[in-house]
């Protein structure tokens, strides 16, 4: 064979490759938007609030868990986080970095869904999840029995539970990280009586503290009754009535079924100074 036959088959050999790398690029690339896609599609549920999903699930554990899905302290008396002591530290250029792990437990698609829940995040505000290295302060993403996080940044491994069965929803999903950055409950927050009525007589007594007010830092933020953070109508309900009613009007619509609302985003940014 001459020299300039083997140069030209030399060429279309590396052509031919360059091709088939390129397709095989773009199929994953496809797939990979297929999952996004699958995943938002799936992650808005139509019938049942997060409360809800999260209390059912809940019923599981035997975790000591304060307000339905908060793990109880183990150096404090009260859920609440102490000044800034309890949040996450920001880097020097602006950004929270918080190292996580997730347990080999969860399938591909399982973490690809924690990663889209995570992208919110990641575009609206300053927060960054980083898979873990060496870091001491870090979140593990587990599949224990239920849904439920320690409130705010604890010290060394602390656990945020997404159990495979019951707690892989997006707004779940973002409510548990909420609790992980400092956040509580909408409905617990100091001035929450001029905005909802507890209805305690369709309450367990064994449960109402899961309703006490807590002393929250509301970051001049009016009251949410939209927030991924807030409570459905019947939590904890012994009697399918409301357990908490919407004052002054009834009819307003609480208890989330999708992701953050536009003030969860503005707490975030409030409170780490995004």
């Amino acid at each position: 064979m001459s020299p300039s036959a083997s140069l030209l088959l030399l060429l279309l050999l590396g052509l031919s490759q360059a091709l088939s790398l390129q397709e095989e690029g773009s199929t994953d690339n496809g797939e990979e938007a297929q999952v996004d896609k699958d995943v938002e599609e799936e992650e808005v549920p139509d019938s049942v609030d997060i409360t809800t999903r999260i209390l059912t699930s809940n019923n599981a554990t035997d975790e000591i868990l304060l307000e339905g899905d908060l793990l109880a302290p183990r150096t404090r008396n009260a859920i609440k986080c102490w000044y800034q002591k309890c949040l996450w530290r920001k880097a020097s250029n602006g950004l929270v970095m918080i190292p996580f792990t997730v347990s080999g437990q969860f399938t591909r698609r399982e973490r690809r869904m924690m990663d889209y829940a995570m992208k919110v995040y990641h575009s609206r505000t300053c927060i960054r999840f980083v898979p873990r290295t060496n870091q001491y302060d870090h979140i593990s993403i587990e599949s224990r029995a239920g849904c439920f996080s320690s409130l705010g940044r604890q010290g060394g491994r602390q656990v945020l539970s997404l159990n495979r069965r019951g707690c892989l929803y997006h707004g779940i999903i973002q409510h548990e990280i909420n609790h992980a950055l400092g956040f509580q409950h909408e409905q617990t927050r100091s001035d929450r009586d001029r905005y909802v009525r507890i209805n305690w007589q369709n309450i367990n007594s064994q449960m109402s503290y899961n309703f006490y007010r807590q002393s929250t830092n509301n970051l001049n933020t009016p009251y949410d009754y939209s927030s991924i953070m807030h409570y459905g109508r019947t939590a904890f309900s012994i009697n399918g009535r409301d357990s908490i009613t919407p004052i002054p009007d009834p009819k307003v619509q609480i208890g989330q079924r999708r992701g953050m609302s536009y003030w969860d985003i503005r707490r975030i940014n409030l409170l780490y100074g995004c």
